[in-house]
Protein backbone atom coordinates (compact mmCIF):
# COMPACT_ATOMS: atom_id res chain seq x y z
CA UNK A 1 0.00 0.00 0.00
CA UNK A 2 1.52 3.32 -1.10
CA UNK A 3 1.73 6.08 1.47
CA UNK A 4 -1.78 6.97 2.64
CA UNK A 5 -3.58 9.16 5.12
CA UNK A 6 -5.42 6.77 7.44
CA UNK A 7 -8.01 7.43 10.12
CA UNK A 8 -8.28 4.86 12.94
CA UNK A 9 -11.02 4.77 15.57
CA UNK A 10 -10.29 2.56 18.55
CA UNK A 11 -6.60 3.12 17.89
CA UNK A 12 -5.67 2.97 21.58
CA UNK A 13 -7.26 -0.46 21.98
CA UNK A 14 -5.75 -3.94 22.07
CA UNK A 15 -5.75 -4.33 18.27
CA UNK A 16 -5.55 -0.65 17.35
CA UNK A 17 -2.22 -0.01 19.08
CA UNK A 18 -0.43 -2.64 17.00
CA UNK A 19 -2.22 -1.60 13.82
CA UNK A 20 -1.17 2.05 14.29
CA UNK A 21 2.43 1.00 14.88
CA UNK A 22 2.46 -1.05 11.67
CA UNK A 23 0.86 1.75 9.65
CA UNK A 24 3.41 4.27 10.92
CA UNK A 25 6.27 1.90 10.23
CA UNK A 26 5.02 1.55 6.67
CA UNK A 27 5.21 5.32 6.24
CA UNK A 28 1.52 6.23 6.43
CA UNK A 29 0.05 9.29 8.12
CA UNK A 30 -2.25 8.12 10.91
CA UNK A 31 -4.97 10.08 12.69
CA UNK A 32 -6.52 8.46 15.78
CA UNK A 33 -9.99 9.41 16.96
CA UNK A 34 -10.04 9.04 20.75
CA UNK A 35 -11.57 10.62 23.84
CA UNK A 36 -8.32 10.07 25.73
CA UNK A 37 -5.87 12.91 26.35
CA UNK A 38 -3.64 13.54 23.33
CA UNK A 39 -0.55 12.72 25.41
CA UNK A 40 -2.03 9.33 26.29
CA UNK A 41 -2.90 8.62 22.65
CA UNK A 42 0.67 9.40 21.61
CA UNK A 43 2.06 7.22 24.38
CA UNK A 44 -0.05 4.26 23.25
CA UNK A 45 -0.01 4.70 19.48
CA UNK A 46 3.22 6.48 18.58
CA UNK A 47 3.59 9.47 16.23
CA UNK A 48 -0.08 9.69 15.28
CA UNK A 49 -2.26 12.79 15.15
CA UNK A 50 -4.85 12.60 17.96
CA UNK A 51 -8.38 13.79 17.14
CA UNK A 52 -10.92 14.42 19.91
CA UNK A 53 -14.13 15.11 17.97
CA UNK A 54 -15.78 13.63 14.90
CA UNK A 55 -16.56 17.16 13.74
CA UNK A 56 -12.82 17.63 13.21
CA UNK A 57 -12.76 15.12 10.35
CA UNK A 58 -15.68 16.40 8.26
CA UNK A 59 -15.26 18.94 5.49
CA UNK A 60 -11.48 18.47 5.19
CA UNK A 61 -9.37 16.92 2.46
CA UNK A 62 -10.47 13.47 3.56
CA UNK A 63 -8.69 10.15 4.09
CA UNK A 64 -7.43 7.46 1.78
CA UNK A 65 -8.46 4.76 4.24
CA UNK A 66 -10.44 4.39 7.46
CA UNK A 67 -10.29 1.61 10.06
CA UNK A 68 -13.22 1.66 12.49
CA UNK A 69 -12.43 -0.41 15.60
CA UNK A 70 -14.19 1.64 18.28
CA UNK A 71 -16.44 -0.14 20.76
CA UNK A 72 -16.63 -0.84 24.49
CA UNK A 73 -15.66 -4.32 25.67
CA UNK A 74 -18.64 -6.60 25.29
CA UNK A 75 -17.71 -8.80 28.27
CA UNK A 76 -16.62 -6.13 30.74
CA UNK A 77 -19.98 -5.74 32.53
CA UNK A 78 -23.22 -7.69 33.03
CA UNK A 79 -25.74 -7.05 30.25
CA UNK A 80 -28.35 -4.84 31.87
CA UNK A 81 -30.63 -2.89 29.53
CA UNK A 82 -28.42 0.15 30.16
CA UNK A 83 -25.27 -1.80 29.39
CA UNK A 84 -26.74 -3.14 26.15
CA UNK A 85 -27.52 0.42 25.09
CA UNK A 86 -23.97 1.51 25.96
CA UNK A 87 -22.60 -1.30 23.77
CA UNK A 88 -24.87 -0.26 20.90
CA UNK A 89 -23.97 3.42 21.26
CA UNK A 90 -20.22 2.73 21.34
CA UNK A 91 -20.47 0.75 18.10
CA UNK A 92 -23.55 1.60 16.10
CA UNK A 93 -24.15 5.23 17.05
CA UNK A 94 -20.46 6.07 16.74
CA UNK A 95 -20.22 4.36 13.34
CA UNK A 96 -23.24 6.29 12.07
CA UNK A 97 -21.68 9.56 13.22
CA UNK A 98 -18.36 8.58 11.67
CA UNK A 99 -19.99 7.75 8.33
CA UNK A 100 -21.91 11.04 8.35
CA UNK A 101 -18.69 12.97 9.00
CA UNK A 102 -16.86 11.13 6.20
CA UNK A 103 -19.71 11.82 3.78
CA UNK A 104 -19.25 15.54 4.48
CA UNK A 105 -15.58 15.43 3.49
CA UNK A 106 -14.37 16.80 0.16
CA UNK A 107 -13.34 13.29 -0.85
CA UNK A 108 -14.53 9.90 0.29
CA UNK A 109 -12.02 7.28 1.44
CA UNK A 110 -11.07 4.60 -1.05
CA UNK A 111 -11.61 1.89 1.55
CA UNK A 112 -13.04 1.43 5.01
CA UNK A 113 -12.49 -1.58 7.25
CA UNK A 114 -15.20 -1.61 9.89
CA UNK A 115 -15.21 -3.74 13.00
CA UNK A 116 -17.60 -6.58 13.69
CA UNK A 117 -17.34 -9.97 15.39
CA UNK A 118 -18.14 -13.63 14.85
CA UNK A 119 -20.85 -13.02 17.44
CA UNK A 120 -22.72 -11.95 14.30
CA UNK A 121 -23.66 -15.61 13.83
CA UNK A 122 -24.97 -16.15 17.37
CA UNK A 123 -24.85 -19.61 18.94
CA UNK A 124 -24.11 -22.24 16.29
CA UNK A 125 -23.23 -25.37 18.27
CA UNK A 126 -20.91 -27.70 16.35
CA UNK A 127 -21.87 -26.37 12.92
CA UNK A 128 -18.93 -25.14 10.84
CA UNK A 129 -19.49 -21.41 10.42
CA UNK A 130 -18.40 -19.52 7.29
CA UNK A 131 -19.40 -16.14 5.96
CA UNK A 132 -22.31 -17.90 4.23
CA UNK A 133 -23.83 -19.25 7.47
CA UNK A 134 -27.27 -17.97 8.46
CA UNK A 135 -27.11 -16.26 11.88
CA UNK A 136 -29.01 -17.25 15.01
CA UNK A 137 -31.04 -14.23 16.09
CA UNK A 138 -29.92 -13.08 19.55
CA UNK A 139 -28.36 -9.98 21.10
CA UNK A 140 -24.82 -10.55 19.80
CA UNK A 141 -26.15 -11.01 16.25
CA UNK A 142 -28.35 -7.94 16.43
CA UNK A 143 -25.47 -5.87 17.80
CA UNK A 144 -23.06 -6.93 15.04
CA UNK A 145 -25.65 -6.77 12.24
CA UNK A 146 -26.66 -3.21 13.15
CA UNK A 147 -22.98 -2.28 13.54
CA UNK A 148 -22.31 -3.44 9.99
CA UNK A 149 -25.44 -1.73 8.63
CA UNK A 150 -24.27 1.56 10.15
CA UNK A 151 -21.24 1.54 7.83
CA UNK A 152 -23.21 0.52 4.72
CA UNK A 153 -23.95 4.06 3.40
CA UNK A 154 -20.26 4.41 2.51
CA UNK A 155 -20.47 1.27 0.41
CA UNK A 156 -23.55 2.71 -1.31
CA UNK A 157 -21.38 5.68 -2.33
CA UNK A 158 -18.74 3.45 -3.93
CA UNK A 159 -16.31 3.12 -1.02
CA UNK A 160 -14.76 -0.35 -0.88
CA UNK A 161 -16.14 -1.62 2.42
CA UNK A 162 -14.85 -4.59 4.43
CA UNK A 163 -16.18 -5.98 7.70
CA UNK A 164 -13.74 -7.66 10.08
CA UNK A 165 -15.78 -10.30 11.93
CA UNK A 166 -13.17 -10.95 14.57
CA UNK A 167 -12.97 -13.84 17.02
CA UNK A 168 -11.47 -14.06 20.52
CA UNK A 169 -8.15 -12.27 20.18
CA UNK A 170 -5.04 -13.79 21.78
CA UNK A 171 -2.07 -11.51 22.30
CA UNK A 172 0.47 -10.14 24.72
CA UNK A 173 -0.57 -7.91 27.63
CA UNK A 174 -4.30 -7.67 27.22
CA UNK A 175 -7.45 -9.08 25.72
CA UNK A 176 -9.56 -11.89 27.12
CA UNK A 177 -6.47 -14.06 27.73
CA UNK A 178 -5.22 -11.67 30.39
CA UNK A 179 -8.37 -12.36 32.43
CA UNK A 180 -8.07 -16.13 32.03
CA UNK A 181 -4.44 -16.52 32.99
CA UNK A 182 -4.49 -15.71 36.73
CA UNK A 183 -6.70 -18.60 37.91
CA UNK A 184 -4.69 -20.98 35.74
CA UNK A 185 -1.41 -19.71 37.21
CA UNK A 186 -2.89 -20.38 40.66
CA UNK A 187 -3.84 -23.90 39.62
CA UNK A 188 -7.55 -23.04 39.76
CA UNK A 189 -8.33 -23.08 36.04
CA UNK A 190 -10.60 -25.41 34.15
CA UNK A 191 -13.17 -25.75 31.41
CA UNK A 192 -16.33 -23.64 31.32
CA UNK A 193 -19.55 -25.62 31.51
CA UNK A 194 -19.15 -28.93 29.67
CA UNK A 195 -16.30 -27.45 27.62
CA UNK A 196 -17.80 -28.57 24.31
CA UNK A 197 -18.59 -25.05 23.05
CA UNK A 198 -16.23 -23.78 20.37
CA UNK A 199 -13.90 -20.83 20.86
CA UNK A 200 -13.14 -19.03 17.58
CA UNK A 201 -9.75 -17.71 18.68
CA UNK A 202 -7.24 -15.73 16.62
CA UNK A 203 -3.82 -14.23 17.34
CA UNK A 204 -3.61 -10.44 17.40
CA UNK A 205 -0.82 -10.52 14.80
CA UNK A 206 -3.17 -12.22 12.36
CA UNK A 207 -6.00 -9.76 13.08
CA UNK A 208 -3.73 -6.83 12.28
CA UNK A 209 -2.35 -8.56 9.18
CA UNK A 210 -5.89 -9.28 7.98
CA UNK A 211 -6.88 -5.63 8.41
CA UNK A 212 -3.78 -4.53 6.50
CA UNK A 213 -4.66 -7.02 3.77
CA UNK A 214 -8.20 -5.62 3.53
CA UNK A 215 -6.80 -2.11 3.25
CA UNK A 216 -4.39 -3.01 0.46
CA UNK A 217 -6.32 -5.61 -1.53
CA UNK A 218 -8.30 -3.90 -4.27
CA UNK A 219 -10.51 -6.98 -4.60
CA UNK A 220 -11.40 -7.30 -0.93
CA UNK A 221 -14.94 -6.33 0.12
CA UNK A 222 -17.75 -7.55 2.32
CA UNK A 223 -17.52 -9.65 5.48
CA UNK A 224 -14.47 -11.69 6.51
CA UNK A 225 -14.26 -14.08 9.44
CA UNK A 226 -11.00 -13.02 11.11
CA UNK A 227 -10.39 -16.20 13.07
CA UNK A 228 -7.80 -18.96 13.14
CA UNK A 229 -8.41 -21.73 10.60
CA UNK A 230 -8.28 -24.12 13.59
CA UNK A 231 -11.03 -23.32 16.12
CA UNK A 232 -11.01 -25.43 19.26
CA UNK A 233 -13.48 -26.35 21.97
CA UNK A 234 -13.30 -24.63 25.33
CA UNK A 235 -12.08 -27.92 26.82
CA UNK A 236 -9.19 -28.03 24.34
CA UNK A 237 -8.40 -24.33 24.77
CA UNK A 238 -8.23 -24.54 28.57
CA UNK A 239 -6.22 -27.77 28.44
CA UNK A 240 -3.70 -26.19 26.04
CA UNK A 241 -3.48 -23.03 28.14
CA UNK A 242 -2.83 -25.08 31.26
CA UNK A 243 -0.12 -27.02 29.44
CA UNK A 244 1.62 -23.84 28.25
CA UNK A 245 1.57 -22.54 31.84
CA UNK A 246 2.58 -25.95 33.26
CA UNK A 247 -0.47 -25.94 35.52
CA UNK A 248 -3.44 -28.28 35.97
CA UNK A 249 -6.91 -27.56 34.57
CA UNK A 250 -9.08 -29.41 37.08
CA UNK A 251 -11.57 -26.83 38.36
CA UNK A 252 -14.44 -26.52 35.89
CA UNK A 253 -16.79 -23.54 36.14
CA UNK A 254 -20.38 -24.88 36.31
CA UNK A 255 -22.76 -23.45 33.72
CA UNK A 256 -25.39 -22.72 36.37
CA UNK A 257 -22.92 -20.59 38.35
CA UNK A 258 -22.10 -18.53 35.26
CA UNK A 259 -25.78 -18.02 34.46
CA UNK A 260 -26.44 -16.83 38.00
CA UNK A 261 -23.42 -14.51 38.01
CA UNK A 262 -23.62 -13.12 34.48
CA UNK A 263 -27.20 -13.59 33.32
CA UNK A 264 -27.64 -13.34 29.55
CA UNK A 265 -23.96 -12.44 29.10
CA UNK A 266 -23.05 -15.99 30.15
CA UNK A 267 -23.98 -17.03 26.60
CA UNK A 268 -20.68 -15.50 25.45
CA UNK A 269 -18.88 -18.19 27.44
CA UNK A 270 -21.32 -21.09 27.22
CA UNK A 271 -22.05 -20.92 23.48
CA UNK A 272 -19.77 -20.21 20.56
CA UNK A 273 -19.02 -20.59 16.90
CA UNK A 274 -16.90 -23.13 15.07
CA UNK A 275 -15.96 -20.27 12.75
CA UNK A 276 -13.62 -20.65 9.80
CA UNK A 277 -11.90 -17.88 7.78
CA UNK A 278 -13.21 -19.22 4.48
CA UNK A 279 -13.01 -16.00 2.47
CA UNK A 280 -9.56 -15.02 3.74
CA UNK A 281 -8.18 -18.46 2.91
CA UNK A 282 -9.78 -18.44 -0.53
CA UNK A 283 -8.04 -15.12 -1.16
CA UNK A 284 -4.66 -16.66 -0.26
CA UNK A 285 -4.22 -15.01 3.14
CA UNK A 286 -1.58 -16.81 5.22
CA UNK A 287 -1.88 -16.97 9.00
CA UNK A 288 1.22 -16.42 11.13
CA UNK A 289 -0.30 -18.38 14.03
CA UNK A 290 -2.74 -20.98 12.65
CA UNK A 291 -2.26 -23.32 15.65
CA UNK A 292 -3.28 -22.58 19.24
CA UNK A 293 -0.25 -23.69 21.27
CA UNK A 294 2.34 -21.55 19.40
CA UNK A 295 -0.08 -18.62 19.55
CA UNK A 296 -0.45 -18.95 23.32
CA UNK A 297 3.30 -19.40 23.82
CA UNK A 298 3.94 -16.20 21.89
CA UNK A 299 1.23 -14.28 23.76
CA UNK A 300 2.47 -15.49 27.16
CA UNK A 301 6.19 -15.40 26.28
CA UNK A 302 6.57 -19.09 27.08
Amino acid sequence: MAEKRVLVTGGTGFIGRVLCSDLLEAGHQVDVLSRQRPADVLALCGRVTPIRELTDIGGGSGYNAVVNLAGEGIAEKRWSDQRKQELRDSRIALTRELVSALLRSDRLPDVMVSGSAVGYYGAQGNLEVTERTEPHDEFSHQLCADWEKAAAPLGDKGVRLCYSRTGLVVGENGGFLERMVLPFKLGLGGRIGDGQQYMPWVHRRDVVNAILWMLSSDQGSGAYNVVSPNPVTNRMFTSTLAGVLSRPAIFPVPAVALKLALGEMSRLLLTGQRAKPERLEQAGFRFTYPELEPALRNALDK
